[in-house]
């Protein structure tokens, strides 16, 4: 198996490599962002190991433009960036996997070895309903390519339910998502459901009786 390590530490690069390859791994080693690209770009890896902070261009970069580019090698990011909501931007951003450092060397061959059972089918950063195209790291959404302006709730609301696509979700659900631990009348969906209408297109989201709402086919 061919793996590309993107990681600017020396120590670190080297040891890996070290490990990786005495478990019969064939390594390739960049030590910067852009140079990273361009290799995971044309190297034919079986996988690629994306520290975030990179000289040139961060990991969190790299992976979002191969996503963009339709490449779908599977990425793990490894990072000292431990906080939620850095693993939540590495994997929306189009990671398969995040690793906080320090971590052992067990932990990540079989985080290694469970991406590379898997097929490198397409799993595209951004989410599509029609002519609604939503993207989770940027927060940003299109409406037939114009982007449309949308309020943090909105937003919210409108992932959940692209998310969940074409099945129908309730009220009781789209709160847990939505305000999580703020109490919330389940009728204030009805509220932010006509927001969106108003700003998507009335047919763009259908009631569904006695269950909720879902994303028009």
């Amino acid at each position: 198996m061919r793996l590309l390590l993107v990681e600017d530490e020396r120590a670190m690069a080297a040891a890996l490599r070290k490990g990786l390859e005495s478990e019969g791994f064939v390594v390739e080693h960049a030590a910067d962002g852009p140079s990273g690209l361009q290799a995971a770009r044309f190297g034919g890896f079986d996988a690629v190991l994306l520290d975030v902070m990179l000289p040139g261009m961060s990991g969190y970069t790299v992976v979002r433009t191969l996503r963009s580019e339709r490449n779908w090698v599977p990425v793990l990011m490894i990072s000292a960036k431990d906080g939620e909501y850095d693993q939540a931007d590495g994997l929306d951003y189009g990671a398969d996997d995040y690793l906080v450092k320090p971590f052992s060397f067990v932990v990540l061959l079989a985080r290694l070895r469970a991406l590379l059972r898997r097929d490198p089918v397409p799993r595209p950063s951004r989410l599509r309903c029609g002519p609604i195209e939503l993207d989770p790291a940027t927060h940003q959404v299109w409406l037939d390519d114009t982007e449309i302006a949308l309020a943090p709730r909105e937003f919210a609301l409108l992932e959940h339910l692209m998310r969940a696509a074409p099945a129908a979700v309730g009220k009781e659900a789209i709160v847990d998502s939505v305000w999580g631990q703020e109490s919330a009348d389940p009728n204030v969906v009805e509220v932010y459901v006509s927001y969106l209408r108003r700003k998507l297109g009335k047919a763009r989201i259908e009631t569904v009786r006695g269950v909720g709402y879902r994303m028009a086919p």
